[in-house]
């Protein structure tokens, strides 16, 4: 069975191809490239413990926020548990450097 006809003619090769190129032009072609990270293993260790650091911090001050009736829920207990992690044993970590290129 053939397509049903959109026009009142079949469309010649040169319409249809005119009518694909307009519709590929309308709907922008979407490519997401994820940013290569440049920085060094040792530079990328140190900004992510920091940021470890900085979050562990965050969550401090969310436990210190909560109200009293909110000290023995769960929210409560994850909060606290993060807080004492000890961190201070990745902050001591010193990667190697690597070839001459960090």
């Amino acid at each position: 069975m053939p397509r049903p006809l959109i026009g009142d003619t079949a469309m010649t090769g040169a319409e249809r191809q005119a009518r694909h190129r307009a519709a590929k032009a309308a709907a922008p072609a979407v490519r997401f490239r994820r940013p290569a990270d440049r920085r060094a293993r040792a530079r990328r260790w140190t900004d992510t413990v920091a940021g470890l650091t900085d979050l562990q911090a965050e969550y401090a001050a969310w436990l210190d926020a909560l109200p009293d009736n909110q000290r023995d829920s769960a929210i409560a207990e994850a909060l606290r548990a993060i807080v004492e992690l000890d961190l201070s044993e990745l902050q001591a970590i010193e990667p190697p450097r690597g070839f001459g290129r960090d």
